[in-house]
């Protein structure tokens, strides 16, 4: 909900400011309206907690053209981070890794998150081998990705799935 105009302002007396900038002293509110309707503009509540109120003399479908205008601006300014992810297997093979390790920087330098998941569920006999790899692939992903980028958050060693997540360096 935006000010209050013209015949919405509930205040008896208010401080009048000219659509030029000019301080036009405090008047009755009935005074206000007359000078505002008389330059063909709307009286708009500028702040309601003042007292007396402050309202300014301006063209209100003006006003609420250029305040939409700039709050899409604000938006198209606004970057939204994506979390990307990228599944390995704890005994991963070599070349694997470097195939992964390059879509992780790929996403990095684009601005983006990256979570890292480990697929630790399956067999339990593979599992007991490979429950020391895990936090060594991490390890080693963390060396390798280096200034590109900073930890943010890793999974509970409860969790059946392990994960990191990096976000790209500032």
């Amino acid at each position: 909900m935006g000010p209050r105009v013209n015949d919405k302002i509930s205040a008896k007396t208010v401080q009048v400011i000219s659509q030029d900038g000019q301080n036009l002293g405090v008047m009755d509110l009935s005074d206000a309206l007359n000078t505002a309707y008389d330059s063909g503009l709307d009286l708009v509540e500028i702040n309601a907690s003042a007292s007396p109120v402050l309202v300014k003399i301006m063209d209100y479908g003006k006003y609420k053209y250029e305040q939409k205008k700039r709050a899409s601006e604000a938006r198209k300014k606004q970057k939204t981070v994506e979390v990307r992810e990228v599944w390995v297997t704890p005994v991963i093979e070599e070349n694997d890794f470097n195939v992964k390790m390059k879509k992780v920087f790929e996403f990095l330098d684009g601005g983006n998150k990256v979570k890292i998941a480990v697929m630790t569920h399956g067999d339990k006999r593979v599992l007991a081998r490979t429950r020391d790899a895990v936090p060594q692939l991490f390890a080693r992903i963390i060396d390798l990705i280096g200034d590109k980028g900073v930890v943010e958050s890793k999974s509970k060693p409860e969790d059946r799935t392990k994960s990191i997540i990096i976000a790209p360096a500032k």
